[in-house]
């Protein structure tokens, strides 16, 4: 990995990484404002902007912008997160100044047109409606409710029905002057780009933007041990049980990683084995880990019938229970290794997971590691560090996002 950074004069950097062998470029545009930094009555404003955002300008219709990418066979959306926003596409080299322009153009000079913003409105209220009815997004946001209570990581992305249909165009206008500016904003773009070439453009489409630096709410999370149950009579019951983790910058976090893989991160995991190849007891079980700048999470999710959870949590429990009193052995540490070896190696032959990773790091203040510098950190990982990490994190209060057949108190002993 070979990266080059420049920073315009009015504070947007230019981060870019060659990839000669390919025809393509990824950018994205990286706003660093996230659903943690919306106010009470904005509650979904970084994810109703992103939809809205491809609502046009005074310049270009959403019509326009749809057909223009589509006329150069550009791929192009945009996600949020609850730490930062990113617009992006990808297309052929030669399009890249027609591309940049739409993105460039969306982001500096919204419309904010009162009908689109209803139509829009409805838009999203359906997205909600959508992970609504599905439960198992319901048990994850519940879990995230639970694990960051009180946390302004606790918001969920898309905000609620009320404070959709209560967000006014000032609102959406307000939020994206206030957190839409060039100090707080990252152009990175991997594959067959001359970083010189990428400067340039930006400064012609962007350089004229002005606006100021964001700040954050940064603080430690603390919930206390709690189960947040949606009851449903569902056919099954979907339950994420886990507790608070490491930050994006722990230097601990390689270790831990390890961990995930070996406890439930892929088919040869301890989890997998034992609740669904030997006890046939779910199609999916795996673990996971939710890293922000001051605080983070691990958990496990898990969906099977409801007559089987309480078999499904004992069966959790104890391996959780026996990777903190007993470790992990020295095969599942070369194999956990050598999986995230040839994941990391594959991911960086595709130009736009670079191009996340690099818009990721900068604009987090992470540091960027080569692939060697990732796979010798990975490779210092001992089973003693990963022990130590273990009884560190995996001993903490619980929590659990749970959607089922159950009653009120059912479950709380798994968090007790």
């Amino acid at each position: 990995m070979h990266y080059e950074l420049s920073e315009l004069p009015n504070g947007l950097r230019v981060i870019t990484e060659s990839m000669p062998s390919v025809r393509s470029i990824a950018m994205g545009l990286w706003v660093d404002t996230g659903t943690r930094d919306e106010l009470p009555p904005e509650a979904g404003a970084s994810h109703f902007l992103e939809h809205l955002l491809f609502k046009g300008s005074e310049r270009y219709s959403a019509r326009y912008i749809a057909e223009t990418f589509d006329a150069i066979g550009a791929e192009s959306n945009a996600f949020t997160s609850k730490d930062n926003t990113c617009f992006w596409a990808r297309l052929l080299d030669q399009d890249l100044p027609v591309g940049l322009d739409l993105l460039a153009e969306m982001l500096q000079r919204p419309a904010f047109r009162p009908n689109e913003i209803d139509s829009e409105r409805q838009v999203v209220i359906e997205e909600i409606n959508m992970n609504d009815d599905d439960p198992s997004d319901v048990a994850f946001e519940q879990f995230t409710k639970a694990v960051f209570a009180g946390h302004p990581l606790e918001t969920p992305v898309l905000g609620t029905r009320e404070s959709i249909r209560g967000m006014s165009r000032d609102d959406l206008n307000g939020y994206w002057g206030r957190r839409y500016g060039p100090p707080s904003t990252v152009l990175a773009m991997a594959g067959s780009i001359e970083h010189g070439t990428a400067v340039d453009l930006a400064s012609k489409l962007l350089g004229d933007w002005t606006g100021g630096a964001n700040d954050h709410r940064f603080s430690p999370s603390d919930p206390p041990a709690a189960v947040r149950l949606t009851q449903r009579e569902t056919e099954q019951a979907h339950l994420v049980i886990g507790g608070t983790g490491l930050d994006r910058f722990d230097e601990r976090r390689f270790a831990f990683d390890i961990l995930n893989h070996i406890l439930g991160g892929g088919m040869s995991s301890r989890l997998f084995l034992k609740i669904r190849e030997e006890r046939g007891l779910a199609y999916a079980v795996y673990s996971f880990r939710l890293a922000h700048a001051d605080t983070g999470a691990w958990g496990v999710y898990v969906g099977t019938t409801p007559d089987q959870a309480e078999t499904c949590l004992g069966l959790i429990e104890d391996e959780i229970n026996s990777v903190i009193e007993e470790g992990i052995t020295d095969e599942e540490l070369e194999r956990a290794k050598g999986n995230m070896r040839g994941g990391l190696a594959i991911s960086m032959e595709d130009a736009n997971s670079r191009m996340i990773r690099l818009g990721r790091d900068e604009l987090s203040g992470a540091p960027h590691l080569s692939i060697d510098e990732r796979l010798a950190r990975l490779d210092a990982v001992s089973a003693t560090e990963v022990l130590t990490v273990a009884r560190a994190i995996l001993r903490g209060r619980r929590v659990m996002g749970a959607v089922g057949p159950f009653k009120d108190g059912d479950l709380d002993r798994w968090v007790a």
